[in-house]
């Protein structure tokens, strides 16, 4: 069966098993009309696909150095990455209030329209041969893309913040998850196929062409609040940050220990969740076992991890624990330190790729429920965006360490080739996931008041 029929009928499977979970998922009852749900699917389903294809738009360097080593280098790939990082991270400064201000209608768009024009540029320098100096090139034209890129998640966040009531963002929070684990299949998976197939260009202009089509379904289908679509605006009891200018809201946020510790926790599953996401790959197809069905379909499996780790992080939030968010991280987090020790026992067996899998369940579930869900609860549906870009921007702060670490440390050329020279890989995991598990132990009790600043 040809590879492409392979890959149809695998997506064909996975949207099938998506649409059956969503659809099943255990609902919360608030007395939504029918009209309402189905208006609100058509706003958070093409915002979710349009981050999707962000990630499309973001992890195909990653694919790049995978499949064209010649091209980009382990050490080139860390520092591009990592700078990249850098700027996401700190945009969030600026971009997490400015989608407070503009809205997150306005900022998806700007995120989709500018990670196309980044993604285009990147495609034209491969196919206009301007490579004799491709790290400086593309470590400039990546920072722009991730400046782009990082209104993605405060854009969703933001407008589903008016969307979703407090009691109901754990189940979303495990449907944001599924929609992150989606676009880390077409990234990987179909990014690979994609550059196997046409070349390295085409794996940047894939993307923009895709960011492109949603810049226009977005523009048509998605808004800030149901009151813009013609239904009731409703009081959705999250923590209140109040009025006032920015300097004030941001120092009220500043001072709550409960949004300080989800960053540190975040930052901690940056480090982590790229660490496995960037190399794993690389450690199989370095080690031999590139063909083998975790590292050959690495995209897939990540995705189904997300899946999965979404899910049951965002049910188990809302049915087990009440709404509460840090229990569910606490418990991935413990399973985050499990594997680490695990795969630093294990780094010359091939049961290294199912527990990097086992990662991806747990680092997942922890993004969905602290990025994702936390910072609409503890933000406000007013500061969602700030409270986002607080968070989300420790979260790349952790991304960029790991990035310029592991890209140094990390075995090059023949050396890679003997899994005994990686312990330094799950070694530099296991400190980042113990901290994450004591931060998150930490916010166990931890529940936003509608109308008050977070609190413990």
């Amino acid at each position: 069966m040809p590879v492409w029929t392979q890959e149809l009928i695998a997506i064909a499977v996975l949207l099938g098993i998506v649409g059956a979970l969503i659809a099943r998922l255990p609902k919360v009852d608030l007395g939504h009309q029918p009209a309402f749900l189905r208006r609100r699917f058509w706003n958070w389903f093409p915002l979710g696909l349009t981050y999707a294809f962000l990630y499309m738009g973001r992890y195909n360097l990653s694919v790049s150095k995978t499949e064209f080593g010649d091209l980009i280098s382990k050490s080139a790939f860390g520092e591009i990455f990592g700078w990249g990082s850098m700027v996401y991270g700190l945009a969030f400064l600026l971009n997490g209030p400015l989608t407070d201000r503009l809205g997150g209608r306005a900022t998806i768009l700007i995120a989709a329209g500018g990670s196309c024009v980044a993604n285009v540029l990147m495609g034209l320098v491969l196919q206009l041969g301007w490579t004799d100096d491709l790290e400086t090139t593309f470590t400039w034209l990546y920072a722009l893309n991730m400046y782009f890129q990082s209104f993605g998640a405060v854009s969703i966040v933001k407008v589903n913040a008016s969307w979703f009531h407090v009691r109901e963002r754990g189940t979303f929070g495990g449907i944001f998850g599924i929609l992150i684990s989606l676009g880390l299949y077409l990234a990987f998976d179909w990014g690979g196929l994609i550059a196997r197939a046409f070349g390295p260009l085409w794996v940047f202009y894939a993307p923009a062409i895709l960011l492109a089509g949603f810049f226009v379904a977005d523009a048509f289908l998605v808004f800030d609040r149901p009151s813009d679509t013609g239904h009731v605006d409703f009081e959705t009891g999250d923590a209140d940050h109040g009025h006032g200018d920015l300097r004030s809201v941001l120092v009220r946020m500043l001072s709550s220990r409960v949004i300080l510790t989800i960053a540190a926790v975040e930052f901690c599953s940056g480090f982590l969740r790229n660490a496995v996401m960037q190399w794993g790959k690389d450690f199989g197809k370095a080690v031999g076992l590139g063909e083998t069905l975790v590292y050959a379909h690495w995209g897939l499996f990540m995705c189904l991890a997300g899946i999965l780790g979404g899910v049951v992080a965002g049910l188990i939030s809302d049915h087990v624990f009440q709404s509460r968010r840090g229990p569910v991280a606490g418990l991935l987090y413990a399973g985050l330190v499990a594997c680490a020790v695990a795969i630093s026992l294990a780094i010359q067996s091939p049961a290294v790729g199912w527990l990097l899998v086992g990662m991806s369940v747990c680092f997942i579930g922890v993004h969905g429920m602290l990025s994702a869900t936390a910072s609409m609860d503890f933000g406000g549906k007013r500061n969602a965006g700030l409270a986002t870009g607080i968070i989300d921007g420790c979260v790349y702060g952790g991304t960029a360490l790991q990035a310029h670490w592991l890209g140094d440390v990390l075995p090059q050329g023949a050396a890679a080739s003997d899994p005994a020279n990686w312990q330094v890989w799950p070694m530099a995991m296991l400190p980042a996931a113990l901290v994450g598990l004591a931060l998150s132990a930490t916010l166990w009790n931890a529940r936003a008041k509608a109308g008050a600043a977070a609190h413990a």
